[in-house]
């Protein structure tokens, strides 16, 4: 298996597979399915300072592509966690990582002053999503602002890696994810789910006993991987990309985004080994066994590329055969320029040694074939030997 390591901060994680908080449980309910132990890290459901019922029944109802869901942060608070949850968890092999919720600022604190004392918890996933009742109800992460004060407050208290969850249900999400950095936080993770609604036509009323609840799963996915890519143009800390992940191909796209590590949420529910599926999925990619798509290139020097031109880099090049370093592409660039890049990108971010060049470039109908081939040689050719010299 290749080396799939990443760091977020100061916590290291064998792979850049995560579950996403609520879906999970607190990891020994997957034991039975899968080595848990295999997953980078295993984020727990929410935990609040006191003990939470969560919200009446129903609070869950499927949608297309999707759910929705308005548990309500049902929870035995912070001492139970760590008198009873904690020892039962705390020898898994993996990060075990809380996600801290809270109705107030002093909620957050307190919270998290208590779980930075557990040895075997190196993280916490701050919910910012949460309403602040002090503030009539608005969710701390809708404002720079209010994300701002409660990232500060806990940084102050909390001395492991912070990682800040994000709501998508803003105007801006980069502004909110510049001033959490700015506060402290060691990465962001996004998206947290949408805000929906479902309705029984036959009963003429929401499906919801809150009415509105939070959607997330396959739906959602362009969604968070739009978002994931302003945030990682916007920030310098690690973005942890989820939403919609449902398989190893969609986690691919969120890194290409920008994402350092991704979060499985719903697709959990339908495929209890998906973590594990996923984290071979990618193992396979950066190996180079997938030939014939791009995939087969290392994933940190495409997101490099990718930032570097502002571009997405979509169809335009095919891998023809891997070779240990050596790689035969064929390039079908829209024009002569973006060929340049992706000579100048396989040979400066290192992804492979550019051995050989072939390539069809789109004919311009007001020129003749022999022409723009040639034209086509002599460009490529000049670039390659200028890269020798």
């Amino acid at each position: 298996m290749a080396d799939l390591s990443v760091n977020i901060g100061e916590l290291q994680m064998k792979n850049p597979v995560m579950t996403a908080s609520g879906t999970f449980g607190y990891g020994e309910e997957f034991a039975d399915f899968i080595d848990i132990s295999r997953i980078g890290g295993i984020i727990v459901k929410g935990t609040t300072l006191h003990k939470r019922e969560g919200n009446p029944y129903p609070r869950m109802a499927e949608t297309p592509s999707g759910m929705l869901n308005a548990v309500g942060l049902q929870n035995k608070g912070v001492d139970y966690f760590v008198e009873q949850i904690y020892p039962r968890i705390k020898d898994i092999q993996t990060n075990m990582i809380v996600n801290v919720s809270g109705s107030a600022i002093e909620d957050y604190v307190k919270t998290a002053e208590i779980i930075n004392e557990l040895d075997k918890i190196p993280a916490i996933e701050l919910n910012i999503s949460c309403p602040n009742v002090k503030q009539g109800g608005m969710a701390f992460g809708v404002s720079a602002k209010g994300a701002s004060e409660v990232v500060k407050a806990v940084r102050s208290a909390y001395k492991k890696t912070l990682i800040v969850k994000l709501s998508p249900n803003v105007t801006d999400i980069t502004e909110i994810a510049r001033a959490a950095e700015e506060s402290g936080a060691d990465s962001v993770s996004l998206i947290n789910t949408l805000l929906g609604m479902a309705i029984d036509a036959e009963c003429k009323r929401p499906i919801l006993s809150t009415v509105t609840g939070g959607m997330s799963g396959a739906a959602v996915k362009p969604i968070a991987l739009r978002m994931v890519w302003q945030v990682a143009k916007a920030v310098n800390i690690p973005v942890i990309g989820l939403g919609g992940i449902m398989n190893w191909k969609d986690a691919v796209e969120f890194m290409l985004a920008g994402a350092s590590a991704i979060q499985i949420g719903t697709a959990n529910f339908i495929d209890p080994a998906v973590t594990v599926k996923v984290a071979e999925g990618i193992s396979t990619v950066i190996s180079g066994l997938t030939v014939g798509a791009c995939y087969a290139l290392n994933l940190e020097a495409l997101r490099k590329y990718f930032f570097s031109k502002n571009n997405m880099l979509a169809s335009q090049f095919e891998i023809i055969t891997v070779e240990g370093k050596a790689v035969t592409i064929v390039i079908s660039p829209a024009n002569i320029e973006k060929e340049r890049y992706y000579i100048e990108f396989l040979n400066s971010y290192g992804a492979y040694e550019c051995i050989e060049v072939t390539g069809k470039p789109t004919l311009d109908q007001d020129k003749g074939e022999d022409e723009v081939y040639g034209k086509y040689d002599e460009e490529v050719n000049d670039y390659i030997e200028s890269r020798e010299r």
